[in-house]
């Protein structure tokens, strides 16, 4: 396979040609992809007819998958969740926001596709940390160098949303248990690539640390609007059979929820990564 890489915007994204993401990837290939991930943080590749085990296949050739705590998943192939607004109620993801940051392990990326999209609306945006935080002034820099911020799983999962059931009700306390609220950087460096992130986001971070509540509260209202600039940002319109492969560490996004009556169905494979630093 010979990969055909065009870049769409200063801060972020490349659409790739040249591979076909239902076959297995030899080693060089996954590097080159891997290597394009680094350099443009979101990637989009089209026409794609992929089975969900196959989805899980090539998100799995950079790490560790995860299984959502709350969305459905596939049952025969659990690493890969289910967003179908027929379905599940998925306002959370109408926000800017980095998934799973409630984990001590945030996801190193997502893979998403394209299964079902409206006939217009329901794109997704992506914004770019690393173009965030280097547009910030130096001495703003040096305030947010070195403080941490909480993320909070009930932020975008709240109770009232996703515990309307007996079931759904105990699989939220059992989610809200085993992912107490955590503490991340609120600039992250990228473990790879060693460049530095904005990483705090309206869908799970909740307050700085280090400053008083008023503070933080002012800190993170400006952080929010500064990060998702227009000019940190990229609009991807979906067609079946899109695929999307993201850098989380670096990145949030936001699914426009536009569409509605019409129905939306993507499957998301999330990459596990590390502890960020």
């Amino acid at each position: 396979m010979s990969l055909i890489i065009t870049p769409l915007s200063p801060a972020l994204g490349a659409h790739i040609s040249g591979v076909d993401l239902s076959r297995e990837i030899d080693a060089t290939t996954r590097d080159a992809i891997e290597q394009a991930l680094l350099a443009h943080q979101v990637l989009f590749f089209r026409e794609q007819s992929i089975t969900p085990q196959q989805q899980a296949n090539f998100a799995a050739r950079f790490g560790d998958l995860h299984i959502h705590p709350i969305y459905p998943n596939i049952p025969e192939t659990p690493q890969v969740l289910v967003l179908d607004t027929a379905v599940t109620d998925v306002r959370d993801n109408a926000i800017w926001h980095t998934d799973v940051t409630f984990l001590p392990t945030p996801a190193l990326g997502a893979v998403l596709a394209a299964k079902q999209v409206p006939a217009f609306g329901g794109d997704t945006l992506w914004a770019s940390g690393i173009a965030a935080y280097e547009a910030l002034s130096e001495p703003l820099k040096r305030l947010l160098d070195g403080l941490t911020a909480t993320h909070d799983f009930t932020k975008s999962f709240p109770l009232a949303r996703f515990g309307s059931t007996p079931e759904d009700l105990a699989r939220w306390e059992a989610t809200r248990k085993a992912n107490p609220p955590i503490s991340h950087p609120v600039i992250r460096t990228h473990p790879v690539s060693g460049r530095k992130s904005l990483f705090v986001s309206d869908g799970f971070t909740t307050r700085i640390n280090e400053l008083s509540e008023q503070e933080s509260e002012a800190i993170l209202k400006l952080l929010f609007a500064h990060a998702t600039r227009p000019e940190f940002t990229i609009r991807w319109r979906w067609q079946v059979g899109d695929v999307a492969f993201w850098d989380n560490r670096v990145t949030q996004h936001y699914a426009v929820d536009d569409y509605r009556p019409q129905r939306r169905v993507m499957h998301r494979a999330t990459i596990l990564g590390d502890v960020p630093f």
